[in-house]
């Protein structure tokens, strides 16, 4: 079983383009742990902006009665990518992964797998 700070630095080392990670509560919108980002891109500001997608989300779902479960919620821009992962299990409810991809370095499909055997390892 991994720790936050252990899944972080995986998410950054075994995922080919990661650029910057973070675990987020999407209730609160605070940041558990965060690792990577820049000057330019405060991470902090976009996990938290990002519990915001995650909710507006859940409530659309909510309103059209749909009975799924996010997976991951994908956000393409002109040179990254941007994954939030949502986490199942072991008091891993209200938590998401939030990991930011180069775009011209990363396989999207490569890291959506990565990013989902970090998350069976992690212990919240």
């Amino acid at each position: 079983m991994a720790n936050t700070e252990t899944a972080l630095k995986e998410c950054l080392s075994s995922i080919e383009g990661a650029t910057a990670a973070a675990l987020v509560d999407y209730t609160s919108g605070m940041a558990l742990g965060t690792l990577g980002g820049t000057k330019d891109f405060n991470l902090e500001v976009a996990a938290a902006g990002n519990t915001d997608v995650v909710r507006a989300k859940l409530r659309t779902m909510e309103l059209l009665g749909l009975k799924e479960e996010i997976e991951d919620i994908l956000i393409t821009l002109n040179s990254q990518y941007h994954l939030i992962r949502l986490l199942k299990g072991r008091g891993g409810s209200g938590l998401f992964l939030y990991l930011v991809l180069d775009g011209s370095r990363s396989n999207l499909a490569m890291a959506r797998h990565q990013l989902r055997r970090i998350e069976a390892d992690l212990e919240v």
